[in-house]
């Protein structure tokens, strides 16, 4: 079975342009069958305030109406993902842009609404993710980088979670690759003190999560972000990384932040 590495970058990188020419690069680096997963950061609710369109969060996610998801699909899939794929093919890296609607790669259904009314918000299923066309787009040696924006299969777009599409296109492409799920973000990994950026606890495995949990070594944020890593590898996925975007030259070298394993 031949190797992948399914690699989400967001956060602070995406909204600075060295930044994310200097992560691009060292992603073109990394041999071998790669996949980028990118969120939006924060022009789109730059753009928006611009539009005189009010964004609105609860709880760190985007509610998303109508004139929102208008602005998401120009941003995400639009703006952001070809900057990207503009960038990436400046280093040798022939990339191919893509949403959830393209080729049908990923759909997904409008959030239901409970206590909070997401609007046009996408919840990923287990059979959401079309294994065979993104197979087909490596095995002719493109590099697929998705933007955060999925279909319903009727017509409506669907503003979804990156950290989730990555998840999702991990434990779906597991079936066929040995695949490495690697979060890039703006810490070294997961720390032992959050105070301190070179306390990286460099390897964790599933019994020692829950232990690190009832201590508070890991607590707010992290958590969710640990817990989709676990349920990732108990579905199939071989291990997942978390580490800082400036690092990433060195994830082949296995000295990458935090490797979480089974």
């Amino acid at each position: 079975m031949s190797v992948l590495n399914i690699i989400k970058i967001g956060g602070n990188i995406i909204d600075d342009p060295v930044q994310l020419d200097a992560f691009l690069e060292k992603f073109s680096a990394l041999s071998g069958r790669k996949i980028l997963v990118h969120g939006g950061g924060k022009i789109a609710t730059r753009i928006a305030a611009d539009l005189g369109i009010e964004a609105k969060m609860v709880e760190g996610r985007r509610i998303t109406d109508a004139p929102m998801l208008d602005v998401v699909t120009m941003v995400y899939a639009g703006l952001t993902n070809k900057n990207v794929v503009a960038q990436l093919q400046k280093h040798n890296c022939d990339a191919i842009g893509l949403c959830g609607a393209d080729a049908n790669v990923i759909k997904a259904v409008k959030r239901p609404v409970r206590e909070i009314d997401y609007g046009f918000a996408g919840d990923i299923l287990a059979d959401s993710i079309n294994t065979l066309a993104i197979k087909k787009l490596l095995e002719a040696e493109f590099t697929p980088v998705f933007s955060a924006i999925t279909h319903n299969g009727l017509g409506q777009l669907l503003n979804t979670n990156a950290d989730t599409i990555a998840s999702s296109l991990a434990v779906a492409l597991s079936q066929v690759y040995e695949v490495s799920l690697i979060y890039c973000f703006e810490k070294n990994g997961v720390l032992l003190d959050v105070n301190n950026d070179q306390s990286v606890i460099e390897t964790i495995r599933a019994q020692e999560f829950q232990q690190l949990k009832d201590n508070q070594v890991i607590h707010d944020g992290m958590i969710p972000k640990l817990q989709n890593a676990f349920d990732a590898i108990a579905k199939g996925v071989s291990n997942v990384y978390i580490g800082n975007a400036n690092n990433l030259h060195l994830y082949q070298q296995r000295k990458f932040g935090t490797c979480l394993i089974a």
